[in-house]
């Protein structure tokens, strides 16, 4: 796997030393953080590392708890046109611990993520202004056994749009659908989710964003329907850093009890 993410780094970095000058004026857009997908693509020859630093997510149940760590997990993305980029997405390391409330035993497990293809293709306004539409769809490649991996290949498609409503705030609408592993791993089936969220300005180059999620996941083995609020706050350092927290907290009993997370991006 790192062998791979070192192959796109070392593409993107050939196409900006091709020609240096690409993109230069399209302002800086990551996908994190937040729930939802930005609709704005990544310019020709330029590539963005977004790194989740830090992960934790706590799931409490009448008989159980669960605590997952995350660490690593990162998304490259390449700007191959004007609107279309690739993505590849990969979770170094994950950590899941359930404690039995009952006899008081836990059982850890470690391991690493599927990896996820994909691309984006933009629209509408490929620097996220005015009025922005994306497609971006993807395919998870299974790559480990669980905690982190699915034990099987699934897909999807998202639709990120997005509004500029003026004076820095925005709205944010990301459906998605797509094919998701059965929970015993040998098949797949239904899955769906919206998001919408507003973006607003804090102060200076701090922005936050406010968002809610509800996702549908038909597994035979017991459907499931989650409702999430979140929110997140980006610092855009400077043109091409970014720094980056959330949480995101479950408003019914199916969804994980809380989420947060600390993260970093940076444009090369």
């Amino acid at each position: 796997m790192a062998a791979m993410f070192r192959a796109v780094l070392a593409m993107a970095l050939a196409l900006l030393s091709v020609n240096p000058a690409w993109g230069q004026a399209r302002d800086y857009c990551p996908a994190r953080p937040g729930l939802g997908t930005p609709a704005c693509t990544i310019a020709p020859g330029q590539v963005s590392v977004e790194t989740g630093l830090f992960g934790w997510t706590r799931d409490d149940s009448a008989d159980s708890r669960t605590d997952t760590l995350t660490l690593g997990e990162t998304l490259v993305r390449l700007g191959v046109s004007d609107t279309v980029e690739l993505q590849a997405e990969w979770t170094p390391h994950i950590r899941e611990r359930l404690r039995d409330r009952t006899s008081g035993l836990a059982t850890t497990g470690a391991g690493v993520g599927d990896l996820t293809l994909g691309l984006k293709a933009n629209l509408r306004n490929p620097d996220g202004g005015g009025f922005a539409v994306a497609v971006q769809p993807f395919v998870s490649v299974p790559a480990a056994p669980a905690p982190g991996g699915a034990g099987d290949w699934a897909a999807g498609v998202l639709v990120p749009i997005s509004w500029d409503l003026g004076g820095g705030l925005s709205a944010q609408v990301t459906p998605e659908a797509g094919a998701a592993v059965d929970a015993d791993g040998r098949g797949r089936h239904l899955a769906y989710s919206a998001v919408i969220g507003l973006g607003f300005p804090v102060a200076g180059r701090l922005s936050g964003t406010i968002e809610y999620q509800i996702t549908r996941d038909d597994d035979p083995g017991g459907a499931t329907t989650k409702h999430l609020g979140s929110v997140s706050f980006g610092w855009l350092a400077s043109p091409s850093w970014q720094f980056d927290m959330g949480a995101v907290f479950g408003l019914n009993p199916a969804a994980d009890d809380v989420q947060l997370y600390l993260g970093i991006s940076r444009r090369f």
